[in-house]
């Protein structure tokens, strides 16, 4: 068995039966079915995106203490290394930890962005499921969907499996810039000098971030299926409320301007 198959098996198949199981028993609305399937897979990584948070969180609360060991060893490379990776140690800090669970993630959403993509557009002519698409669902469902076409309009607003679908990506794009936001630390005034420079610099690329990935999103949202924007929309906002009780609880405070060595 290939690698592709195993991920077929693995991930693919059980999502994309899951959809179809709560399509069939939730009015028959493509749409509402992969808002439940979102809220439920988001669920299920609750942990793991909490865990990034936190690790993201600590990554930020460090700052002000690298700024001052990058400042002090600004003529010694390998001591600033050193000391930092010491720094690290002493404190428990990962500065990969808040990539795990993204990379936990990534081949769920792959999988994912396969079933929208592709797993859930019927035939044009027919309105019923593929060959190959049929091929994905286990037997008891696969019936059903044989004698029965696939409805991919939701709530009578619009079609799942159309793409271009301007407003979804719209939101879809407005909900991610709005979660990239929250997580933007409050910076001092500009400072004079060398480390207020690199602080600039670095406050200056993380709000590029926050504009890249919106632009992005929409990009991504109007091009593929309505049913791959509905998804991307429900699980930012659902990220949006963790950040919002996370921060709730852990406030991030304005860095401070300057601290003593």
């Amino acid at each position: 068995m290939s690698v592709g198959d195993i991920f077929q098996v693995i991930l693919y198949q059980p999502f994309l039966n899951a959809l179809m199981v709560l399509y069939r028993f939730l009015g028959q609305d493509m749409g509402i079915a992969i808002i439940v399937l979102t809220l439920i897979i988001k669920t299920l990584l609750f942990y793991p995106s909490l865990s990034q948070l936190k690790a993201q969180r600590s990554l930020q609360e460090t700052q002000p203490k690298l700024k001052e060991l990058k400042e002090k060893y600004k003529n010694d490379q390998a001591a600033y290394s050193k000391a930092v990776l010491a720094f690290y140690k002493e404190h428990k800090v990962n500065p990969l930890a808040s990539c795990l669970p993204l990379l936990i993630q990534l081949p769920i959403l792959i999988a994912l962005y396969q079933v929208f993509i592709a797993g859930i557009v019927p035939d044009p002519t027919t309105g019923f499921l593929a060959t190959k698409q049929l091929d994905g669902l286990y037997a008891p469902f696969r019936d059903f969907f044989t004698s029965a076409p696939l409805h991919t309009m939701s709530l009578g607003l619009f079609d799942v499996s159309h793409r271009k679908n301007i407003l979804l990506a719209l939101f879809a794009a407005a909900a991610t810039f709005w979660q990239s936001r929250m997580l933007l630390a409050k910076r001092p005034p500009k400072e004079a000098g060398a480390g207020g420079k690199d602080e600039d610099q670095a406050a200056a690329m993380n709000r590029n971030m926050a504009y890249i990935m919106p632009v992005a999103t929409f990009f991504f949202s109007y091009t593929f299926p309505a049913g791959l924007a509905l998804y991307w929309l429900v699980s930012t906002l659902f990220q949006i409320l963790q950040q919002w009780i996370f921060l709730r609880r852990h406030p991030i405070l304005p860095l401070p301007q300057k601290t003593g060595l």
